[in-house]
């Protein structure tokens, strides 16, 4: 049906997919991807704060919203507790974090290796969730 696009076919043939196709996001979900976007430039949560701020879940559940639906939102300051970063996207995550001047662990001898992804430091970063 030409001027529809919900019936019209994409380039392989397949049909385009329409609103219905497309499944709803979990409140759950909705909620933590909320409370991320919160996050100031700079700073982080860790999965578990975020559980715990949410009053549900926990660190597992945090993490498994932002690995399917979390490309959208500042994934980057969502982050481990040890302040690792994000297996497979450390370098995107250390760009980010160097613009935003987020607070990184200073470099040891041990940690000098090329190639070596600084951690986090999760205890200047840390938001609480509140503004100031």
């Amino acid at each position: 049906m030409p001027g529809n696009s919900r019936s019209e076919a994409l380039p392989d043939g397949h049909a385009a997919p329409s609103d219905a196709d497309v499944p709803a996001l979990p409140d759950y979900a909705e909620r933590v991807l909320d409370l991320a976007e919160t996050i100031p430039a700079g700073r982080v949560m860790t999965y578990g704060d975020i559980a715990e701020w949410l009053e549900e879940g926990g660190p597992r559940q945090v993490g498994r919203v932002m690995a399917l639906y979390g490309g959208a939102v500042c994934w980057w300051r969502v982050v481990r507790a040890d302040g690792v970063p994000l297996a497979g996207k450390e370098h995107e995550a250390l760009a980010h974090y160097h613009a935003e001047g987020t607070p990184l662990r200073e470099n040891t001898a041990a940690s000098g290796a090329p190639g070596h992804i600084p951690r986090i430091d999760i205890r200047r970063a840390r938001w609480n969730g509140r503004s100031g």
